[in-house]
């Protein structure tokens, strides 16, 4: 099995016993481990410490264990999960199938989770209305979405009636892109032969997933692919254009690199450059969608209201953001406004300072309120870290400045106190703006430019220069 196929198929197995998925940090652990990391090595790639991924890994080997009957520890996972799908495969033999990665699963008994891989509405009996093949291994468990009517509409309006080839979804950590792309699955799966989500989480390498899409689609795990990525491409875009096909790319952060200006690749992932571009430019009949912090520069350089790429950038959901209190028993709600306005409804930021507020103050936002500070903690500083962290010294040097003003500020002193150029200051403010790390308001025919409350705390306690 590779990595891929090692975290759907563990991930498969705890949710068919638990009814749960694994978290985000115990498949980075699971899949660190596969490939020989270190502890140290994942702490670093997950931006925590050692010991916390100990802590971690010592709950998923027990979690692990109870599933597969055996026990799990770092050092015989690879031949626990191995000694499992061998189990599956040979005790499910002559059966009704479910093929997941390279493991059969037997139909007559499939948890939810595995179900999700064939189409909700598919009938039953015989029809000749086309059915819709759904790969969603990949896809985090769908949550509750707060007020995305206007957003979905949009969406759905760009790639069913306008047919846009390529969207991209941004926003910062915790905006809701994920969670949006997976209501909008459900709104518009009908309208594609194939619906498949992916993540980009540990960047793998643009031959590798397109060898997994085409394998899916062509429907032969086995199927002997060309070996070069333009012919691996070639034979992709035949398959879009002969099909309509909805394929979502989740994460597509990890494959832009740091410390340059917004939208760039890093240098071992420059060529997925070369599979935007050709979706967004080609004539074809399905549509990639791109979850991501950042547009890629493809995005920006082709999208318009005439062509066939489109872009959203996500902001927070204003007053919707109640229903996070109402499920966190908060207290108080003629004080909730003034929660959603300092963390600019940001669904997660909003969950994290709710279970702050309900464990410290039993739920009482007013007595949160009376100590008038902008509280992070932990949780929160570590979502902004690793956005922060890719800045360009260009962006860094300006976002500070921005970070020190409790008022927007206007081009006009920006360019007086921040010691750059027009063209300078011109490529840092729209990178910034980009990456949903600037706010920009209107006044009297002016623009002024300001960082968030949120990230401006962040800054002051966590000086990048």
């Amino acid at each position: 099995m590779n990595v891929q196929e090692v975290l759907r198929f563990a991930d498969d197995m705890v949710f068919a016993k638990t009814g749960e998925h694994l978290e985000d940090l115990q498949k980075a652990i699971l899949l660190g481990v596969w490939e020989g990391q270190k502890y140290s090595q994942i702490a670093e790639t997950s931006y925590c410490s050692e010991g916390h991924i100990r802590n971690i890994a010592s709950k998923l080997w027990k979690r692990l264990s109870n599933v597969l009957d055996e026990e799990v520890t770092q050092s015989n996972l690879r031949s626990a999960l191995e000694r499992q799908q061998v189990f599956i495969v040979s005790s499910n033999f002559g059966n009704d199938f479910l093929h997941i990665g390279n493991v059969n699963v037997c139909a007559d008994n499939q948890s939810p989770e595995i179900q999700k891989t064939r189409s909700p509405s598919a009938p039953t009996s015989d029809t000749s209305q086309p059915q819709t093949r759904l790969d969603l291994a990949d896809a985090p468990h769908i949550s509750s979405l707060c007020d995305r009517t206007s957003e979905l509409a949009t969406l759905e309006k760009s790639i069913v009636q306008e047919k846009c080839n390529l969207a991209a979804i941004s926003g910062l950590s915790g905006i809701g892109k994920t969670a949006l792309s997976l209501h909008l699955i459900q709104k518009i799966q009908h309208n594609f032969e194939y619906v498949i989500w992916r993540s980009l989480r540990h960047s793998p390498p643009l031959e590798t997933t397109l060898k997994n899409l085409l394998e899916f689609l062509l429907n032969q795990p086995e199927i002997e692919l060309p070996t070069s990525i333009p012919d691996r491409l070639s034979l992709l875009m035949e398959y879009l254009r002969k099909n309509r096909c909805l394929i979502i790319l989740d994460d597509v952060q990890t494959i832009l690199s740091s410390g340059q200006l917004a939208g760039n690749y890093r240098p071992d992932c420059e060529n997925y450059s070369i599979l935007f571009r050709q979706i967004g430019e080609t004539t074809h009949n399905s549509c990639l969608i791109l979850n991501s912090w950042e547009p890629p520069r493809e995005i920006t350089a082709l999208k318009g209201e005439n062509s066939p790429v489109r872009s959203l950038q996500l902001k927070g959901i204003g007053t919707a953001a109640a229903e996070i209190f109402r499920q966190k028993s908060l207290l108080n709600p003629e004080k909730w406004e003034n929660l959603i306005n300092a963390y600019r409804g940001n669904p997660l930021w909003l969950k994290i300072v709710a279970t702050t507020i309900q464990e410290i103050f039993r739920g009482r936002v007013a007595e949160f309120l009376k100590y008038d500070i902008l509280f992070l903690g932990e949780e929160l500083a570590a979502t902004l870290y690793p956005q922060i962290n890719r800045l360009s010294e260009l962006e860094k040097n300006l976002i500070c400045r921005l970070s020190r003003e409790a008022n927007s500020v206007s081009i006009e002193q920006l360019l007086q106190d921040a010691d750059l150029s027009p063209s300078e200051l011109f490529n840092g403010l729209q990178s910034l703006g980009r990456r949903s790390l600037v706010e920009i308001e209107e006044q009297e025919n002016e623009m002024l430019f300001s960082v968030c409350p949120v990230v401006r705390q962040y800054l002051i306690s966590n000086p990048v220069n």
